[in-house]
Parts: structure tokens; sequence; C-alpha cells
């Protein structure tokens, strides 16, 4: 039997029925939310459904689901503000752990397709990094399609780069360590605010972070295959997504999607999470071996019982308690600093 044929097969079935059981009954929460499928919504009905960060908060409330976040995680204190975009404010918000700094900085961008989410829906994940990495974080916000096609968001994302090099101090932030991070789209914005700086001189990242890239226009690859049906991500809503942020079909081959097909050299060592149950497992598989050819410093993780989403989910998967310390050993080397002990 050919890999094709295996895949042919494939088709119709669920894999989150493979999903490890914490991360199954995320979803099982997220169904009982009555989520419409992004696919079949207008972008005004999408941005109004329910998210798997929803279906976190619905699980905490029920019996036997007590949260557990470390006491570091708590004490993070958080304030909104806004910084210059690329065209008017964008907002953003800062995360500040316990303890005196200076620290060490980290821009990071949300994920949602370029189309839907914002600073809420990704509240947990810049919250968790910033107490694990002892570091402030600025989750910034950015220009959305379709009312903003590409490339305004990354146009958004540089400015936010340019901003936080330039204003970290004023944070409490040491200007001389900062990375950058992402997920999803964001983590494809992350990876393009890198090569952005390396190209326009500006100071490097010293480290980026790319949870579940988007950084290929293969949507045939085995994992778009094998989790055509998954949740909360599936291939339809992909589509979805990139016919909304397209300008038309020659943006497929940008390499600001397209980003394996980009220049690699030279850009900062790369933490990379992929989870099994993803269709865009395959593009961070192909972004890694990339960056590695082209002399990248790299180390992967795939967390094959896990969904798309699942890093941000710490107070209830262990997959994610697991990704965020991967993650946040690698930033803290990168800056310099004491490692966390392993594990929660």
């Amino acid at each position: 039997m050919t890999i094709a044929d295996t895949l042919k097969g494939m088709i119709g079935l669920d894999p989150t029925a493979h999903a490890d059981a914490d991360m199954k009954a995320v979803l099982d929460a997220l169904k009982s939310l009555n989520p419409k499928p992004i696919e079949e919504c207008s972008v005004a009905e999408a941005r109004e459904q329910p998210t798997p960060a929803d279906a976190v908060r619905h699980l905490l409330t029920q019996a036997g689901h007590a949260g557990r976040l470390p006491l570091e995680v708590e004490a993070v204190r958080s304030d909104d503000m806004l910084i210059p975009g690329a065209v008017g404010s964008i907002a953003a918000r800062v995360y500040r752990p316990a303890g005196d700094g200076p620290f060490p900085l980290i821009l990071y961008f949300h994920g949602g397709g370029w189309v839907i989410a914002d600073l809420d829906v990704y509240d947990a994940t810049p919250r968790s990094i910033a107490a694990k990495s002892n570091a402030i974080v600025v989750s910034a916000h950015y220009r959305q399609a379709p009312e903003h096609k590409l490339p305004a968001a990354h146009e958004d994302a540089y400015a936010a780069w340019r901003w936080i090099v330039e204003n970290g101090a004023g944070l409490g932030g040491d200007p001389t360590r900062i990375a950058v991070m992402g997920e999803s789209a964001g983590a494809n914005l992350a990876i393009n605010v890198s090569i952005h700086a390396r190209d326009s001189g500006q100071p490097m990242p010293l480290h980026q972070a790319l949870i579940y890239p988007v950084a290929s226009n293969n949507i045939v690859s085995i994992s778009y295959e094998e989790n055509r049906n998954a949740k909360p991500l599936n291939k339809k809503m992909m589509l979805w997504f990139v016919q909304n942020v397209i300008n038309d079909e020659s943006d497929l081959s940008n390499p600001l999607i397209n980003v394996v097909s980009a220049d690699l050299s030279n850009l900062p060592p790369t933490a990379l999470v992929t989870a099994g149950i993803d269709p865009l497992r395959s593009d961070g598989e192909k972004l890694a071996e990339k960056l590695r050819d082209a002399g990248v410093g790299v180390e992967h993780r795939n967390y094959r019982g896990a969904t798309h989403e699942f890093f941000g989910m710490a107070a209830v998967v262990q997959a994610a308690r697991d990704a965020q310390t991967f993650v946040s050993l690698a930033q803290r080397q990168a800056f310099g600093g004491v490692p966390l002990e392993a594990a929660d």
C-alpha cells in the first residue's frame, strides 16, 4: 500500500480519538459550547465563536478539574497599552514576573489565522512564559484580515519589534536580551520578524520560539491529510483563513506565508513545538529541517497526543506544561540565565 492509499483511507476518520485523555477533556468541553464551524462562518460570526481558551475555562468549573498553575504564574502582573504599529496604534499587553529587573524581554504574537482571536484569547501563554522564563513578555496585537490583508499583520509585527528594541528598557527590561515568540499564525509573524531584522540591519532576537507555525503553502502534506477532520483546527478552517488573508493566489508563494522557501540563514537559535493532531505539524517539521539545513540551531519537540492550540492549556493539559517547560528552558539558556528545574 502506498502513502497515498493510506492517507486516502484516513479521510473521514476522527484523529482526535488518539488525543491524550486530558486533551480530549478540553475537546469535549469545547464541543459542549456548540461552536459553529469556522469555515461555515462569516468573519464577524467567526470572531464570536467559543474558543479553546473558553473550553479550558469551562473545564475548570467542572468537578475534579482544579487548575494546576504554579504560584509564580499567578504572581505575574499585566498591563494593557497601545504601541505604534505600521499604521496607527496597536494593542499590547505587558506581562511582568515577580522580582526585580531588569528582565529579559520576549515579543509574543498570538494565533488565529491572521483573522480571529486577540490578546484575551491568548492570555495564558504569555502569562505562563513570563513566569517560567523570568522575562517581561509583550503580547502585541496586529491588523487582521480580511479588512487588512497580507502583509498588514507582518508590517505591524515589524513595527512592534522596532518598538520593543527602542523602548524595552523603559518597561524594566534589558534591551540587549530580547527574544521573539508566537503561536500558529503568530509563529509565522515571529520568524518573519527575525528575517526582517536580519535583512534590515536591526538588532536580532537572541532566540525564537515557534509554536505550531504556519510555514508553507503545502495543503496536501501528510499532516493536512491525517488531520483534515481534526479539532480545534482542520483543513477546511486553514483554507478559510488563507483565503481571507491573501490578496490573490500569487500570495501563496510569498515567503511571508511559504516561509520554508525563504532565506533562513543567520537566524536565531530556535525552539519549535508541534502537535501530533494538527494539520500544521508537517509545516513545523519541514521548517525545522530547512532551518537546520541553513545552519540554524533548532530544538524541536512534537507532542503526539496534543492538538493545535494545546500550548496555552497548562492549567489542564500535561503536554502543555511539558512544552512550556521545554520552551522556557531554551529561552533562559539563550538569555544566559539560570535554567528552571525540568518539570512540573
